[in-house]
């Protein structure tokens, strides 16, 4: 959105340094012509801003109609850096390593290379960040997916805008027989900023989380799903404000349920998702 020009020339420059591999660069603006551009990237330009997956979506696309497509798709959020050289070198062999891995997610840390706030582990039991292993859900902003799986489920769900769209497409791909893969040993840097920044934040995190729940979860678990993250969210708004747009937010989203795919996964997934550490419950 040329909103960030210096994280955006960072970001492009440790992006064109990686070694090891052969990178093509799509530059999506997002209700923008974009003004900080590769040369011989590929840019699209969005006529308003379709929200973040829709924007991650429309790159994907144009990379997927160039001739022998790549067969790996690496996110890059504007305001994040490759750290090292080989940072896309080594998420490839570690999907090569896991075959069934649908997206490989390395570590994101602050600028000083080893923060790293709960909200960017993947997994539960975020306090050792530093621990790889499988992961049922993403850091959307920083991630490697295959494109195979990627085409396969959907991509990113364009409606949501902004804020969980990662857990939808991890869930998806795990529905497919896929899973994902926490390279913890591998790190990228981003600042260290908090969501709620965004005015937006409260309002579209409460009502995707419904969406992505009535979407996913098979009948019987929507109720516990909903009824524990709803405790959870509505003790931490009272604490830390946004319970008004959080309410907001969650009306929006049960009113508009049934207006969005349902898909349950099968209770097989369920079983799967439990083994790997995440009940689709919490």
């Amino acid at each position: 959105m040329n909103d960030r020009p210096l994280e955006e020339s960072a970001a492009q420059d440790t992006l064109l340094a990686q070694t090891g591999v052969d990178v093509r660069v799509c530059v999506v603006g997002n209700g923008c012509d974009p003004q900080i551009v590769p040369r011989g990237a590929l840019t699209v330009r969005l006529p308003e801003n379709a929200g973040i997956p829709g924007g991650r979506n429309a790159g994907a696309d144009a990379l997927g109609r160039q001739h022998d497509p790549a067969p790996w798709l690496f996110f890059l959020d504007n305001d994040a850096v490759f750290p090292r050289t080989d940072v896309l070198a080594r998420l490839i062999a570690d999907a090569e390593r896991h075959h069934r891995a649908a997206y490989v997610q390395p570590r994101l840390t602050g600028p000083d290379d080893a923060t790293t706030p709960r909200r960017w582990v993947p997994r539960l039991r975020a306090g050792r960040p530093e621990r790889p292993g499988t992961i049922t859900t993403m850091t959307e902003g920083v991630v490697l997916v295959r494109r195979a799986a990627f085409d396969a489920v959907g991509g990113w769900p364009a409606e949501f805008f902004l804020y969980h769209e990662g857990v939808q497409l991890a869930w998806r791909c795990w529905a497919a027989g896929w899973n994902g893969w926490y390279a913890a040993d591998i790190r990228m840097h981003h600042p260290l900023t908090s969501p709620a920044r965004h005015a937006l934040f409260h309002r579209l995190a409460a009502r995707n989380r419904i969406w992505v729940a009535y979407r996913n979860l098979p009948a019987p678990l929507l109720p516990l799903y909903l009824g524990a993250w709803t405790a959870i969210t509505l003790a931490r708004t009272v604490r830390t404000g946004g319970l008004g747009q959080t309410l907001r937010g969650m009306h929006e989203g049960w009113r508009s349920r049934h207006r969005q795919e349902r898909r349950p996964m099968s209770w097989r997934t369920v079983c799967r998702l439990t083994m790997a550490g995440r009940p689709p419950v919490i």
